[in-house]
């Protein structure tokens, strides 16, 4: 075995047929469903077919002009995520369009589901909206992390790794899903992608969940991991051809950083213990994408209803003005350097440096 051989071993994780239509069959226990079992066994058989020939990208074209391999077959659900990220890139680079900021509320915890009751990151995350919503030339789009809880057909799927295989392999954007043989479909990550690449500034407000982000902010992050040194050309790879990345990726990687040069705010909130260390590492985490803080008052970690009951927190939050200009002001220092960049008067040192090493 080389180096470059892929490392196998694990077990497969292929099911047979009875345990597979039990899966999927389990989707329909409503009672509405029972006058339709008949079709439903069709469906089912329609569905195993697709599992037991791994038709991952059932619908192809030919990647065309401007690709290693022309006649590679791509996904249709791929080229579109890449042409919405190319637009993206237009609005951004455009200087006639107003500047963008991306809010994004981290809570999974909303009243349209089992907890019954709006998250105090959202209505941390409406202060902010109110100070760019307030501002000439400027809008902002509001991601809420909280519908991956409460909104039919909602997913982030886990990233599956590639980069750690080979940077290469890690395709811009992910192209590891839908994967329509598994049911791993509906990713949310092809609308997010455009968000990240349009905006000028990035605003992630989030909840401490046992001293980390929320899970729906987790998997995000994980699935910007192609926009940071991925590989725009899932051709070049013949897809997911592992030995072929690795031989590319030995052969000379520049680690495109997608993502770089746009500003960002953090808004860490806790009840007892985790915010600053929670701060500090999406603070990291966005710094090794080579986005550029916006500055020291864009970055808060505060307590709410320090130590007590979770049953008023809300009320807390009322209650605890500094907390809540401390959101704005965090908004108002993204805002000012974003409008200071766009004009050429805010210029991070070393910016046209380049690292020794990259990832």
């Amino acid at each position: 075995m080389t180096d470059l051989e892929p490392r196998k071993g694990t077990p497969s994780p292929r099911l047979a047929e009875p345990e597979f239509r039990r899966r999927f069959l389990g989707q329909f226990q409503d009672p509405a469903y029972d006058p339709l079992q008949a079709e439903l066994g069709r469906i089912a058989d329609a569905a195993w077919d697709a599992y037991s020939h791994s038709r991952k990208s059932p619908h192809t074209r030919k990647a065309g002009p401007g690709f290693a391999d022309p006649d590679y077959d791509l996904s249709v659900d791929w080229i579109a995520a890449r042409d919405a990220i190319r637009e993206a890139e237009r609005r951004h680079g455009d200087p006639a369009l107003p500047a963008r900021i991306l809010l994004v509320c981290g809570s999974s915890r909303s009243e349209h589901t089992c907890p019954s009751e709006m998250s105090k990151t959202f209505r941390l995350t409406e202060l902010a909206r109110e100070v760019f919503a307030a501002a000439d030339g400027v809008e902002a789009d509001v991601l809420d992390l909280s519908r991956l809880a409460s909104e039919y057909g909602r997913h982030i799927h886990p990233c599956k790794a590639c980069f750690s295989t080979s940077a290469a392999l890690c395709h811009w954007p992910c192209s590891c899903y839908p994967n329509h043989s598994l049911g791993q479909v509906h990713d949310w990550m092809n609308e997010i992608y455009p968000l990240w690449v349009a905006a000028h500034g990035v605003m992630i407000l989030t909840p401490v969940n046992w001293y980390q982000v929320s899970s729906p902010v987790k998997l995000m992050m994980d699935r910007l991991v192609c926009a940071d040194g991925g590989n725009p050309d899932p051709t070049s790879t013949q897809g997911k051809d592992a030995r072929r990345a690795k031989e590319m990726e030995m052969a000379g990687w520049d680690y495109p950083r997608h993502l770089a040069g746009r500003l960002f705010s953090v808004v860490v909130h806790g009840d007892v213990e985790g915010a600053e260390g929670v701060r500090r590492s999406l603070s990291d985490w966005l710094s090794s994408m080579n986005l550029v803080p916006a500055g020291p008052l864009a970055e808060v970690d505060r307590y709410i209803g320090y130590w007590e009951p979770y049953a008023i927190s809300h009320a807390a939050l009322d209650k605890d003005h500094a907390v809540q200009e401390e959101v704005r002001n965090a908004a108002r220092t993204l805002l000012e350097a974003v409008m200071a960049q766009r004009v050429g008067r805010q210029v991070a040192a070393g910016a046209a440096l380049r690292e020794p090493r990259q990832k």
